[in-house]
This record gives structure tokens, C-alpha cells and sequence, in this order.
């Protein structure tokens, strides 16, 4: 079922789901299922799992040293079609443009269809670490909204370079990214709207948000959305802190701003497990108030830890 199908039929109900990222080569899958078990019995109607791009690792060869790319996680799609077997829920791969070109795109989009996966979340994805601006692969997609239009035109049965008399055509609901505090590239957050006008004109069915720690960032973002042509449901995203680190590291590396409790209240703690109890309780707050607000669907990045998820969704859902 889509996600847009979801939101409908819950007659106007708060849903809870989550974003799990994949194990590393050389873990087992079971690792995964452990995390996802204990949020199960909040009904997750669908559950994200994120796509990494290709990696650049230097091996020594003779005194020297080889660059080899490399992929650390295993296939987004089998684990999409892993979970959906196990736990009868639908799943939603994010796509990259980043490291795939247009084929290897429609090829895994095929899969996807094959595999009764009616959900994507169409994305472009972040620059190399030796990239200072990101840059698409040879044949690939430079923005996400030329993505969606891929994923849209194959919707329509229309395929980059066969002709094939379609007979069953996908028919992908497409999510998209927003950004509250507007993306790190763009010049202004107005600008940002209209690059998200565009995925949303070229096809993209609904909206989650990056994360954020000060709701009224969320709501004044999408009164500007509406005010701006975007009328799909725009989902929030929502991360719990959880090591005194974040007060850092999530500023830098997604210029977002942390509200001044929230981080009094932080450097108040002396251990990352009290840091990660204001984490569990800041985020319940924000919670509440968002499901007060009728948000269509509360969007949880777990980070591959659940516990602190699971206490949330028990004083929310």
C-alpha cells in the first residue's frame, strides 16, 4: 500500500514509523531484526531504509597505496524485501542519485516493482568525502527532482531505452526531502521551496522533513510550503539526542539549530546515558505537540538503536 494510502485511511490519526539504516558488510541481519522487533507493536505502517552511496577505501599493494570504491552496506532493496516478508509491513528504499547512473536506476526501480515494493523515497544524496560540491556520476541524475520525473515517466511505462509494451507499469508513491531550516546548499529558504515546488511538480506524492528540535521551525515551514504550491503531506522527522557529541556534530553537519534548553539541559548531564534520557523526554515533548497538531505521520530516525524510539513511541502512540 502507499504511503499517501496510509495517511488517508487513517482518518486523520497520527502514525507512527522509523528510518533504519542497513548493517555494515559482515553484520548479520538478525542485528537488524533486533531493532525493529521492539517497534512493531506500535504498527509501523511502513518502515524507511536508507541507501549509502559507494566509498573510496585505500589499500597497500606493493608499498603503495591502490584507491578502490567500495559499497559498505548491502542492497537497500533486499533488505526492503527482507523486512516486508518478515514482518508483513511495506517498506520504502530510498534512491540515490549520488553514485548510480540513470540505468543502474531503472534497474533497481524494476526490482522494486517486481518485489510488490509501491514506495520510494527519491533523494540526491551527499557529495564524496573528497568532494567539496556534489557531483552526479557519469549518466546519472544531478538533482533529485530529475529523479522523481525518472520514477514518475516509469510510473507511465516509459523506460530510457527500450521499447517495451507495458502491460503492468510501476506505480510508485514517491517521498521526497524537506528541509525546515532550508538545505545546507541552498542561498535562502525561499529558494529551497522551489526547488521542492519542483519534485513535487515532476511528481513527489509527500514530503519528510530533515530533523529538527524547535516545532515551530516544522509549523512555519509548512505554512510556507502551503503558501508556496505544495499541498502533499509533508511528514515531520524527528531524531532523539543521544550523546553529548550531537550538540556539535548535528549543527555542523546539517546546519540545524538546537533550541537553548535544549542544550542547557545537556550540558548539565555528565553521562551520555543521562544525555540520552533528555534525548527520550525533548522528544516526547515534541512529539505530543505534533500529534496535537493532526501531523499525518510522526517520522522517527532510529540510527540503528531502538530503545530509545520504543520509550518515545510508548508515551506518545
Amino acid at each position: 500500500m502507499k504511503v499517501t494510502e496510509h495517511i488517508k485511511n487513517a482518518n486523520g490519526k497520527t502514525l507512527f514509523s522509523f528510518e533504519i539504516i542497513p548493517p555494515k558488510k559482515g553484520k548479520s541481519i538478525q542485528d537488524l531484526y533486533d531493532n525493529i522487533d521492539p517497534l512493531m507493536e506500535f504498527n509501523p505502517p511502513f518502515i524507511d531504509v536508507t541507501t549509502s552511496r559507494e566509498e573510496y577505501i585505500y589499500i597497500e599493494k606493493q608499498g603503495l597505496l591502490d584507491r578502490k570504491i567500495t559499497r559498505m552496506r548491502p542492497g537497500t532493496v533486499g533488505i526492503c524485501a527482507a523486512i516486508k516478508h518478515k514482518y508483513d509491513v511495506d517498506t520504502v528504499p530510498h534512491v540515490l542519485c549520488g553514485g548510480f547512473s540513470k540505468e543502474e536506476t531503472e534497474y533497481l526501480l524494476v526490482d522494486c516493482h517486481y518485489l510488490g515494493i509501491n514506495n520510494v523515497m527519491a533523494l540526491r544524496g551527499d557529495a564524496m568525502s573528497h568532494q567539496k560540491y556534489f557531483e552526479a556520476c557519469d549518466g546519472g541524475h544531478q538533482y533529485a527532482s530529475q529523479l522523481v520525473s525518472q520514477i514518475q515517466n516509469l510510473n507511465c511505462g516509459t523506460y530510457l531505452h527500450d521499447v517495451v509494451e507495458v502491460d503492468d507499469t510501476s506505480n510508485f508513491c514517491i517521498g521526497v526531502a524537506g528541509y525546515p531550516e532550508k538545505h545546507i546548499e541552498a542561498p535562502s529558504l525561499q529558494t529551497d521551496l522551489m526547488r521542492l515546488k519542483e519534485k513535487v511538480d515532476a511528481g513527489a506524492d509527500y514530503v519528510v522533513t530533515q530533523m529538527f528540535f524547535d516545532n515551530k521551525k516544522y509549523f512555519e515551514f509548512v505554512d510556507a510550503a502551503k503558501k508556496a504550491g505544495i499541498h502533499v503531506p509533508i511528514i515531520p522527522g524527528i531524531k532523539p539526542i543521544a550523546i553529548k557529541k550531537h550538540l556539535q556534530l548535528l549543527p555542523q553537519v546539517f546546519k540545524i539549530d538546537l533550541p537553548q534548553d535544549l542544550i542547557t539541559n545537556i550540558e548539565q548531564c555528565e553521562t551520555n546515558k543521562q544525555v540520552r534520557q533528555v534525548g527520550i523526554e525533548w522528544a516526547i515533548q515534541q512529539s505530543k505537540e505534533l500529534q496535537a497538531a493532526g501531523v499525518p505521520v510522526l517520522h522517527y530516525y532510529s540510527m540503528g538503536k531502538s530503545d530509545n524510539v520504543k520509550a518515545i513511541a510508548e508515551a506518545v502512540f
